[in-house]
């Protein structure tokens, strides 16, 4: 069973977040190795944060030593191999981590793209999942791998392919 706790500050567009959120991270994690975690007794639990672009600011030079804010930020929780992980669980509760959303960076890349800020944050929010479930594009075939994971976890809530490279997409 999935769960998202949602952390929402001020600044961001009223909606309902929370099921953008649990929707966004559902979809993800359907559309991984890990979809098995939908439906096991095993509880995930997964925070999400819409937050400023301050805040962001000083966890990407906290943790990533780069003086900017950014769109958003992942921090695994579990760090070794994830189904080892679960597997040894005491409390029937694994805690995947946080994904943290900065509003302005956000809000101005939706713009950019010509496409709605709740669109825009699912799509930040299915990449910082995939983030969380040990994925990550330091290079092209890991880039590929998890865009394709993302096109087709967005394209399950009806969104389009934000790499706008894929025709098979709608």
């Amino acid at each position: 069973m999935i769960e998202v706790a949602l952390l929402h500050d001020q600044g961001w567009p009223q909606g309902d977040w929370e099921m953008i959120a649990q929707r966004a991270v559902t979809a993800a994690i359907s559309h991984s190795p890990y979809a098995a975690f939908a439906t096991d007794a095993t509880l995930y639990e997964i925070a999400v944060k819409l937050t400023s672009d301050e805040e962001v600011h000083g966890l990407n030079r906290a943790y990533r030593d780069k003086d900017k804010p950014t769109n958003v930020l992942s921090f695994p929780m579990v760090q070794d191999d994830l189904l080892q992980a679960t597997a040894n669980t005491d409390d029937g509760e694994v805690l995947l981590g946080d994904i943290v959303l900065a509003e302005g960076v956000c809000a101005a890349e939706a713009a950019d793209k010509g496409i709605s800020m709740v669109d825009h944050a699912t799509h930040l929010i299915v990449h910082g999942t995939f983030h969380l479930l040990g994925y990550d594009h330091m290079n092209d075939a890991e880039a590929e791998a998890m865009e394709a994971l993302e096109v087709s976890a967005l394209a399950s809530l009806g969104l389009s392919d934000p790499y706008g490279d894929r025709d098979d997409i709608k």
